[in-house]
């Protein structure tokens, strides 16, 4: 009896190996073939047509749309950056809901049919601001990012060990739809070149995703850029737009990788903007002609951006070359997919395109979501920031003999006041200077609550200030957006060196920290106790303040888009959301977007305005229902 039972359990493991070892066969797989120059999925080879696509930029709402859209037009993957700072914004808190749901979005995104190339940075660039780093980074004076300083990859470790297991059942060898990770992003285009670092980043994700998952490198087409970006182990590609020779380009990686895939992992189909530029455009014809040949080569391509989005809140990065250069509100990239998610003449351009090398789903693109022009409304004024700061800094103002940046203040985003007296009588102009080039990276400055004029980074470091005395000068100091690319990302924002009033070096400041968000999230200045004041006079109303009034949809809560014809540069907020910066003024982008599901049907819509410099008489805002991004850059 006992050899019977003996023989049935080896008789059921030989069972349970032989079905097991079919299962191994079936297992999924996503590696490169060296010897065939290709990717392999699930054993055959296999060519990505890709796109990229920002759920950082665009509503929770819509993102089924987009993807949807992006899969009708052919593509059989999509290109993700995750940004370290959207989701710990404060060191240690970490948010991965509603609009910050990152699994949430590759779920939707494989319900689509569509595989995820993941770039979790830590670096993403992607005129994010500060490139995706956390700006509490910066509360070490000394940091070196981006290098194997301790105090960096403690941080960055510290990052990844939570970000990286949430990653790997997403692995498509684990069953989910990612098939690649980049590790860092364009590494050779920054100064520190330290292999040490990249060591490190390579060691981290091979140790929480494993030794199977393809692990690569994306650098801008030069030798220097690919020699400092790449490392053994990680699969080099490059990246390049329509004005470059597709076969030099491709040489090139191919003295980097001899065998393997070719590879564009950033075919750039538009531009971006800076505030003062001319809208950047990329022509649809190039951008066929060109894919077409990457393609006819057998290379595998991601579309950089297929939709841009939106820079919502104080999400847009800068660039920092001869100077300070602000990116714009609107991330439309001139891409296939509209700010506003709408396919456009060249969305139809590249799916003729694919349908050359691949099978395109049959059936028709959805269509652009519904917009809607409801007109003017006329806001009234609440007051200057100076009258409110006890609702927009509730726990006061930090005393200081010589300033302070954001940085040090734990005041990351968004707005500080500076406040001082004057220390003597100046009965004629008198230079404010900011000798070090220390204003980051706007200053608004008053005295006595009346507006006299503005410092700007790299641009104006020089105004007159009039006044007694004791009186009181205020400093507004708005942070643009911190730089996301280059040698200059330490970017610290507010006042940080002295400030200089003729002979005089301006000491002893109260320091507010301002949370408008927060209080613009509890309700005001549309609940609570305020009062209005009168705009009967017709001059402009000059200097920081805010307005407010309320748009009634009429039971519409379509798409639209805000247009603040006059005004001049400041914040807006939709019923406590944050749209992001506007400033006609300046351009090139004129209107700002405002995605329906904002808006509410049944309620009166509430429109907060934070305006920085001057409000037309009128304090009229118009919602339209298209955009308005290439107006020519006018006076500052």
């Amino acid at each position: 009896m006992a050899t019977a039972a003996v023989l049935f359990l080896v008789a059921v493991c030989l069972f349970c190996s032989a079905v097991c070892g079919n299962l191994g066969s079936t297992k999924r797989t996503f590696s490169i073939d060296y010897k065939n120059n290709c990717f392999l999925k699930d054993g055959k080879p296999f060519q990505y047509i890709s796109g990229s696509i920002h759920y950082s930029r665009i509503p929770r709402y819509y993102w089924k749309d987009r993807l949807v859209k992006m899969y009708m037009t052919g593509l059989n993957t999509i290109q993700v950056y995750v940004p370290w700072n959207f989701h710990e914004s404060v060191q240690g808190v970490h948010n991965f809901t509603e609009d910050r749901d990152l699994e949430h979005f590759l779920d939707l995104a494989n319900q689509t049919g569509l595989l995820v190339i993941l770039r979790p940075g830590p670096y993403i660039c992607a005129e994010w601001e500060m490139g995706g780093l956390p700006a509490w980074l910066l509360q070490k004076p000394n940091i070196i990012l981006r290098s194997a300083d301790t105090d960096y990859v403690q941080a960055v470790s510290n990052w990844l060990a939570v970000l990286l297991p949430k990653m790997k059942p997403w692995l498509y060898i684990n069953g989910g739809n990612i098939i690649t990770i980049q590790v860092e992003n364009e590494y050779g285009s920054y100064y520190a070149c330290d292999y040490n670092y990249m060591r490190h980043l390579r060691t981290l994700f091979r140790f929480f995703l494993g030794e199977d998952v393809v692990l690569f490198t994306t650098d801008g087409n030069t030798d220097k850029e690919l020699a400092c970006g790449t490392l053994e182990g990680l699969y080099a590609t490059v990246d390049f737009g329509t004005d470059t020779n597709v076969t030099a380009a491709f040489n090139r990686q191919r003295r980097f990788e001899p065998r393997g895939p070719l590879v564009n992992s950033e075919f750039y189909t538009g531009w971006l903007d800076h505030w003062g530029d001319r809208h950047a455009v990329v022509n649809t014809q190039k951008v066929s002609r060109v894919l077409e040949e990457i393609l006819t080569m057998g290379a595998n391509v991601n579309m950089y951006m297929f939709e841009g989005g939106t820079n919502f809140g104080y999400w847009n990065g800068a660039d920092h070359d001869s100077r300070f250069r602000s990116v714009v509100t609107s991330y439309d990239y001139d891409a296939p997919l509209t700010e506003a998610g709408d396919p456009t003449e060249k969305l139809l351009a590249i799916r003729d395109v694919i349908k050359q090398f691949r099978e395109v789903p049959s059936g028709p693109m959805p269509p652009a979501t519904p917009k809607f022009a409801y007109g003017f409304v006329t806001l009234e004024k609440v007051g200057n920031v100076s009258k409110v700061l006890d609702t927009i800094s509730p726990l006061g103002p930090v005393k200081s003999e010589y300033p302070l940046t954001f940085e040090e203040l734990k005041q990351y985003y968004g707005y500080m006041l500076y406040r001082t007296t004057l220390p003597q009588d100046l009965s004629e102009p008198t230079p404010l200077i900011s000798p070090l080039n220390g204003v980051h990276d706007r200053a608004y400055v008053s005295v006595n609550g009346v507006f006299q004029g503005l410092l700007e980074r790299d641009t104006a470091l020089v105004m007159n200030v009039t006044g007694k005395q004791g009186d009181t000068m205020d400093i507004l100091i708005e942070n643009m957006g911190r730089v996301n690319f280059g040698s200059k990302i330490n970017d610290y924002k507010g006042l940080l060196s002295n400030l200089i009033l003729g002979k005089d070096v301006l000491t002893n400041w109260n320091i507010y920290p301002l949370d408008i968000d927060g209080a613009i999230a509890r309700g005001w200045p549309h609940s609570g106790n305020r009062r209005s004041v009168p705009a009967s006079r017709r001059e402009r109303l000059a200097g920081p303040a805010f307005y407010m009034g309320t748009l009634q949809s009429n039971g519409i809560a379509w798409d639209t888009f805000l247009k603040l014809n006059e005004w001049t540069k400041g914040q807006v907020w939709i019923n406590g959301v944050n749209l992001g910066r506007y400033w006609p003024a300046r351009g090139p982008q004129q209107t700002l977007y405002i995605p329906g599901p904002l808006l509410s049907t049944t309620r009166p819509n509430n429109i907060t305005v934070l305006e920085l410099e001057g409000a037309p008489a009128h304090l009229r805002v118009l919602f339209m229902d298209r955009p308005q991004l290439n107006a020519t850059a006018g006076k500052s």
